[in-house]
């Protein structure tokens, strides 16, 4: 039966009537999906490394590493969201899988990324995760160049430069936690970091640093071609691209800074079921990002179940419905039109 009234209310009473059986995650589901993304990411990374330069196999197997990992790192989302006794060890093994090879350890998301769906500071100064994009087409742009382009090198420089001279200099370090050490698009936002974090931080620093200077030593003994550098960054890029693309399609940016109520984070938010493409843009539950804002703690493998349940039952009017897109390119479509008319009326 469908409900009678659209308002923001009516979607807890059907959090309570119909998804409150999908709030649990399933460890095995979790377990063997980091497990395949990681063998097939890594697998195929090797096939490229392995394969004659520029050849079409190296090409294939590059692509297919990259769209594996980029799976394997929005784990870090779910890590962001679960209770650690759920899946203990989990932060750990995604660690070692992704987190350290790939220069992208879980403490530059978790601990940031709540602060995206506080209701005191989604959409301002204090929310890591949110820019003005429909208010300007130059800040979309710049966004988008330094996220693709220059994160691979950005990464380098943090953890394998810059880290070690903050291990030895403890003034340098605590500079590193403030301003270096989140995964955050907005560059006013400063994390505060607790001992525990900090500890956290310089444990998993030096785990990256031992990996990557062993990784080194064999490249230069001959065990690993020096063209792995280049491959990594080429799929490191590629993960960034998807990642901006991603990340651009997730809202509609209009807030300007005012803090917003929780109907407001919710219609700012956007749902793109799709299909078997939108899971390679917006894997592990990304795709339903306007579902999940309302509904945080729902796991990513339970989402489709919960939008398709929500959308079966709201009336067609229902405010909810209107966070859905038809695809990512109309999302991205709209989003510059927004930011082409801001900057026309700028004009004047």
């Amino acid at each position: 039966m469908a409900l009678a009234n659209p308002a923001i209310e009516d979607l807890d009473a059907v959090s309570h009537r119909l998804v409150a059986d999908l709030h649990a995650p399933r460890p095995w589901i979790f377990w063997t999906d980091l497990a395949l993304s990681a063998a097939i990411g890594w697998s195929a990374f090797a096939v490229a490394v392995l394969a004659v330069p520029y050849s079409s196999t190296m090409w294939i197997a590059a692509l297919v590493s990259a769209l594996a990992l980029y799976r394997g790192v929005c784990f870090t989302h779910e890590l962001a969201h679960l209770q650690r006794r759920a899946l203990p060890g989990f932060e750990t093994a995604w660690n070692v899988l992704f987190g350290v090879p790939l220069l992208l350890p879980s403490f530059t998301y978790l601990g940031v990324h709540q602060s995206h769906h506080s209701l005191s500071s989604y959409g301002t100064k204090e929310d890591p995760e949110y820019l003005p994009f429909a208010s300007s087409r130059r800040l979309m742009m710049i966004f988008a160049i330094q996220s693709t382009l220059l994160m691979p090198v950005a990464l380098i420089v943090r953890f394998l430069l810059l880290a070690p001279v903050g291990l030895v200099l403890p003034a340098v370090h605590r500079w590193l936690e403030v301003h270096a050490s989140s995964f955050a698009m907005n560059p006013e936002y400063r994390r505060a970091v607790s001992p525990d974090m900090a500890t956290k931080m310089r444990r998993w620093e030096v785990g990256m640093l031992a990996f990557w200077a062993a990784a080194l030593a064999a490249m230069y003994v001959g065990a690993l071609p020096y063209r792995t550098v280049g491959l990594w960054l080429g799929v490191l890029t590629f993960v960034s691209l998807l990642n901006t693309v991603r990340v651009l399609g997730a809202h509609e940016y209009d807030s300007e800074g005012a803090i917003l109520s929780r109907q407001g984070q919710l219609d700012d938010s956007i749902d793109t079921p799709g299909g078997p493409w939108t899971e390679l843009w917006a894997p592990v539950g990304l795709r339903y990002h306007a579902l999940h804002h309302y509904f945080p703690g729902i796991p990513y493998h339970n989402l489709g179940a919960a939008y398709r349940r929500i959308v079966a039952t709201v009336p067609r009017d229902a405010a909810y419905l209107q966070s859905t897109s038809p695809g990512i390119r109309q999302s991205l479509v709209v989003l510059y039109d927004k930011a082409t008319r801001a900057a026309r009326a700028a004009r004047g």
